[in-house]
């Protein structure tokens, strides 16, 4: 008898890997809040940009493995991949967890297996558990019996603009509440990854995910204050991490505006306040990428100080290049900063990969989405905050001479 699984948030990890799994041949059942989302994926479309991802859900939809909808069905497996932001202080607001896991259990016999990829806190698979029992005394989640729910955490660990390929063949950590519960779950993704599949307690599994995004973070400080201190010397800070980069046992990291994504940019959170007296580097390392809009804010004002009505130019919106993904993006920081210090100012809003602003800019009344040639044709300074590949190719004489605040180096060498 065929498994029902429904995968619970149908965004830039749900949706990938509930397409990934229908397209091995399981009956994959996704539910999101969004009617965006639900409608896109029954009619065999993707709501985002994310390469290879729109063949993988047509062809699954056509074949009747996948559909959508928004209320939580009775299932086998559930696998909840679902936001986790900041609430107040930096801790990490499971609402969303909360929400999923309370969909669920009304459809709990026992036998389910239920795992969590939200990338999440130490402890978060615990509570979710704990959730279950409390509205459900009768089932339990650390025992092998026939009222036991098997819970695991999953972190995802793909990188976005190659999550159809990283997902397939990256190494995954299972970490279960009980060692039945991680063997369920690996022999799940064992479906189709091809990576090894290594095998742990969850709470272990949720701090490995935070230990990685927390070593790119800190390496990433190391490079934007590099940059800014290179700056303040007189020095290219490209070339130099590209010099410095010839020695075997270094390998420095670019800077940029700071750091986006709902990963890097939040994980290393969920660290320090799990324990702030102990996590001080990486709080450090936070703090840096942080304050680095700030420092790229003031450059451009720089150019734009003695012009009345300045249009300034913004190059990228989302938080790495050739993505639509704007999730905690430095560069839409920078973009919101820039028309609320100066009012009077047009901003000149270019992204590619998008086809109207996002909610933080959307109402405000002196940004402007607009296409790369009129941006560079009325501009009085442009910023470089993405690199995206439309603006890496493109000839440097439009510019025309104009004041320019390349964040990323792409224009260095042309």
């Amino acid at each position: 008898m065929s498994q029902t699984i429904a995968v619970i948030g149908l965004g830039y990890i749900g949706l990938p890997t509930a397409a990934t799994l229908a397209g091995h041949g399981l009956n994959i059942i996704g539910v999101d809040v969004s009617d965006r989302h639900v409608h896109a994926v029954n009619a065999g479309e993707v709501p985002f940009v994310e390469p290879d991802l729109a063949t993988h859900v047509a062809g699954a939809v056509t074949k009747g493995l996948l559909s959508a909808q928004k209320d939580t069905p009775k299932a086998d497996v559930y696998i909840i991949a679902v936001p986790t932001p900041f609430a107040e202080g930096h801790n990490a607001d499971l609402t969303y967890i909360d929400a999923a896991t309370d969909g669920i259990i009304p459809h709990l016999e026992g036998g389910e297996l239920i795992i969590l990829e939200s990338t999440s806190p130490p402890g978060a698979t615990q509570h979710l558990a704990d959730r279950i029992t409390a509205a459900r005394p009768e089932l339990t989640t650390n025992e092998d019996s026939e009222s036991n729910v098997d819970v695991a955490h999953c972190p995802e660990r793909v990188l976005p603009g190659r999550v159809m390929v990283e997902l397939v063949e990256n190494d995954r950590i299972v970490g279960g509440l009980t060692p039945r519960a991680a063997e369920r779950a690996r022999d799940l993704y064992s479906t189709f990854c091809r990576g090894e599949i290594h095998l742990t307690d969850a709470i272990t599994a949720e701090m490995a995910k935070l230990t990685e995004n927390s070593f790119r973070d800190v390496n990433i400080a190391f490079a934007n204050e590099l940059s800014i201190i290179a700056e303040r010397l007189g020095i290219d800070v490209f070339e130099l991490i590209e010099l410095a980069n010839k020695h075997p046992r270094v390998n420095i990291l670019q800077p940029g505006p700071g750091v986006g994504g709902h990963c890097i940019a939040v994980d290393p959170w969920f660290i320090v306040s799990s324990v702030p007296e102990q996590a001080q580097l990486i709080r450090t390392a936070r703090e840096v990428n942080d304050s680095k809009p700030e420092y790229v804010i003031e450059k451009v004002l720089s150019h734009v100080q003695n012009v009345s009505e300045p249009k300034i130019a913004v190059l990228g919106l989302a938080f790495k290049p050739d993505i639509d993904d704007m999730r905690e993006s430095p560069a839409v920081h920078i973009t919101s900063e820039l028309a609320t210090r100066v009012p009077h100012a047009t901003i000149l809003a270019v992204e590619p990969n998008v086809h109207e602003l996002p909610s933080a800019l959307a109402d405000a009344p002196n940004i402007e989405l607009t296409e790369l040639e009129e941006a560079l044709a009325k501009a009085d300074v442009v910023a470089l905050l993405v690199d995206h590949r439309e603006f890496k190719a493109m000839e440097m004489e439009a510019l025309r001479g104009l004041p320019t605040v390349d964040t990323r180096g792409a224009w260095r060498s042309r």
